[in-house]
């Protein structure tokens, strides 16, 4: 059993109909039919969303990831339309809630890769593959790739894990111009946006995103290169052959599976709750990496 240890109430707000509690967003829809997206400072690992939050995280996502859709406007449009709190929503949720359009959403999770490592990598130590793409022999954990490629996977469930699938298989769910459209601009925003980190002393390893369409047109949607959803590397510490030190929850993952939690995560037992030192050491990292790659202090 995977999911939520405890799942939590939504919060009522007049004028705004609940859609959907998700591991980290809330989702409304407002009277304008538009959608409005509050990000908690939930934490998930192993398929389950921890009873342990972590303070203002879901704030440093929310505020991440307005910064890079600017960063990005000139090559994809994006779904937010403001950032004001709705009338009578808790005063809890400025800063980490956007309001959006409603998109027709791909069911398909847009994953760029440069660098070898996490599913890819077990992917590649069977059959040389990522994806089914064909990559070099001799690469290993951490390696950089010949080139950014494109690795999609499905849509998962809370307590569900994504699965990979090829591009052929993309196609066939979505059609082959969807298909193509998808990777051609998976690939250009991962490529400004691995050049931006790179210039702040980030590597960006790889990264997932989402896209609507609205009239036609392809959207960049919910959450965009924030710490839940790419993998930073520090660049002065990356050392292929090992796990790299990164900006997540690497340290909620490596106490979760160490003797300290006594969890054993490929069990049926949740997950306990996490100790505030470990608690305090992610929250840090999400704030350094805010902080790093938009060279603006965190309030």
């Amino acid at each position: 059993m995977t999911g939520f240890v405890v799942k939590p109430e939504p919060i009522e707000v007049p004028g705004l109909v609940h859609l959907h509690t998700g591991k980290v967003r809330e989702l409304y829809r407002d009277a304008q039919d538009r959608l409005v997206m509050v990000a908690s400072d939930r934490m998930s690992a192993y398929d389950w969303v921890l009873p342990t939050e972590i303070p203002d995280k879901g704030r440093v996502l929310t505020q991440l990831s307005l910064w890079w859709f600017d960063q990005l406007a000139d090559l994809v449009p994006n779904h937010v339309i403001s950032t004001d709190l709705p009338a009578g929503a808790p005063a809890d949720w400025e800063g980490r809630t956007l309001i959006c359009r409603r998109l027709d959403m791909v069911p398909v999770e847009a994953v760029a890769r440069g660098y070898l490592t996490g599913s890819g990598l077990k992917e590649y130590e069977v059959s040389r593959t990522v994806c089914g793409l064909a990559l070099p022999e001799g690469l290993t954990d951490g390696s950089e790739l010949p080139a950014p490629i494109f690795t999609p996977a499905t849509k998962a469930e809370v307590g569900e894990h994504d699965e990979n699938v090829s591009y052929e298989e993309v196609a066939r769910r979505v059609g082959a111009d969807v298909a193509a459209e998808l990777r051609q601009t998976t690939l250009a925003v991962y490529g400004r946006a691995r050049e931006i980190a790179r210039d702040r002393g980030i590597i960006l390893a790889d990264t997932k995103f989402e896209f609507g369409y609205d009239d036609g047109t392809l959207i960049l949607a919910d959450e965009v290169l924030t710490p839940d959803s790419s993998r930073f590397w520090p660049a002065d510490a990356w050392q292929p052959g090992r796990s790299q030190p990164s900006f997540d929850k690497q340290f909620v993952r490596d106490w979760l599976t160490s003797p300290a939690s006594g969890w054993d995560h490929r069990g049926e037992a949740p997950p306990p709750e996490l100790p505030e030192a470990v608690v305090a050491e992610t929250s840090a990292k999400y704030v350094e990496a805010y902080e790093r790659l938009t060279r603006m202090r965190w309030l």
